[in-house]
């Protein structure tokens, strides 16, 4: 070794894990980061049982995890991380309205929560704010938050869907995906008659009639992703 390659300072590249079910999301974001001299990606994974092999394999410095996972949806993931890994910061990509799921996903331990309609450039922000100790949000959504916080009330026109539970939300947003009461509970490994339950209460919730205008509902809320239900 030359003295000037031992005089060369040693750049920690710090790694990402990316979960996210779409191959182009992955790849764009793998080529984002790839480009920039101190992120690396390590890993990537398209669903629940897989990103959670991955984060053990691969152990990361940050986790990049989207909320729409087939089966287990991104927030099961991330309570299944924070049950394993403790304090692995995570940041949630999604398209889902923030409003919606933002909160709930703080409170199931990420660190922070970007859309994906978001800049690219904010995604890196993000990461390396989170990677610092920080907790990154949007500024629309901080304002929203410390609104709430200083009148101590929430806002009038918040959605109806923000009081479902994390499980309820996750069945809701599979039926707008157009998926059976039997397939769902397949996919979350649980009876029907436990989904069929958890649909009475959605359906009281969002003060829906019947089953036709349960579907119905969460398909529109589904297509409007980004601005909520």
């Amino acid at each position: 070794m030359t003295a000037k390659a031992q005089m060369a300072p040693m750049t920690k590249k710090f790694t990402v894990l990316l979960i996210d079910d779409h191959p182009i999301v992955r790849q764009g974001l793998a080529l984002l980061i790839s480009r920039e001299p101190d992120l690396t990606v390590c890993g990537e994974a398209e669903g629940a049982r897989s990103g959670l092999l991955a984060v053990t394999t691969f152990h990361p410095d940050i986790v990049v995890l989207d909320l729409s996972l087939s089966g287990p949806d991104g927030l099961d993931v991330l309570k299944e991380i924070r049950m394993k890994s403790g304090n692995l910061p995570v940041l949630i990509l999604s398209m889902h309205d923030e409003t919606i799921y933002a909160e709930r996903a703080l409170r199931a331990g990420a660190n922070g929560y970007i859309m994906k309609q978001e800049a690219t450039e904010k995604v890196l922000v993000a990461i390396r704010r989170i990677l610092h100790g920080d907790v990154y949000l949007s500024e629309r959504l901080t304002s929203a938050m410390l609104n709430q916080f200083v009148h101590g009330t929430a806002s009038a026109k918040r959605s109806p869907v923000v009081n479902l539970t994390d499980r309820e939300l996750e069945i809701f947003r599979l039926i707008g995906e157009g998926h059976s009461t039997r397939r769902i509970a397949e996919e979350l490994h649980l009876s029907v008659k436990t989904i069929e339950s958890h649909q009475a209460r959605i359906k009281e919730k969002l003060a829906l009639r019947n089953a036709r205008e349960l579907v119905q509902h969460a398909i529109e809320w589904s297509v409007n992703v980004s601005g909520g239900y």
